[in-house]
């Protein structure tokens, strides 16, 4: 087993930093300490998002944040406050070419060691039971066919969640106090995951 401290960097917004659960239920922790378990030597997750923030607005952060030369692994999941704040989704496809390309550099340019994910449907939560929750779920759909599709374009890993969180509808075991965010639980399907895909890169 390799020596190597590897790093990962976790980009997104309240679904990264594990909005309304303790900070190591997040799921960039929790796939670090899979990783760890399994005998890979992970420093901390770091991680740049904030609650509310749009694909733009972290974009302007990554401007203005000093960062590592390069880290061995990084996750990106935006998109839901575009979507929640009716933003363009033309800009939004702007923004995350922007940001892809901005983590493939941060990568070393490894591209296959950039994991993008899909954005969760908060429709199906107790948070939105007032709001029309078959549109939120189309138009979350459309924005990860985006996501899909500028994957495949930079040669980026894909990690689709969004049915996994469509299940908290019948499993509220899968939300968070807040009934909008996700619990500790669900995070760990989704660290499973980004561990798994990491784990197939060593």
């Amino acid at each position: 087993m390799s020596k190597h401290h590897y790093t990962y960097l976790a980009l997104g917004d309240s679904y990264t930093i594990g909005e309304s659960v303790p900070l190591h239920e997040s799921f960039p922790y929790q796939a670090v300490q899979l990783l760890r378990k399994a005998g890979y030597h992970f420093q901390a997750p770091e991680i740049i998002a904030k609650t509310g923030w749009t694909s733009a607005e972290l974009a302007a952060q990554l401007l203005h944040t000093k960062l590592n030369e390069s880290y061995d692994f990084i996750t990106l999941l935006v998109g839901v406050n575009n979507q929640y704040r009716g933003l363009s989704i033309d800009e939004f496809k702007t923004d995350l070419a922007f940001l892809v390309l901005k983590a493939i550099h941060l990568s070393g340019e490894r591209a296959d060691q950039v994991i993008l994910i899909s954005i969760p449907d908060w429709g199906l939560t107790p948070y939105a039971s007032k709001k029309d929750f078959k549109k939120i779920g189309e138009e979350i759909d459309a924005y990860n066919a985006i996501c899909e599709s500028v994957a495949k374009q930079f040669q980026t890993k894909f990690i689709n969640i969004t049915e996994d969180t469509r299940k908290a509808q019948n499993d509220l075991t899968l939300l968070a106090d807040d009934h909008l965010h996700y619990s500790g639980k669900e995070h760990l399907i989704w660290a499973e995951k980004v561990a798994a895909m990491i784990k197939a890169k060593m």
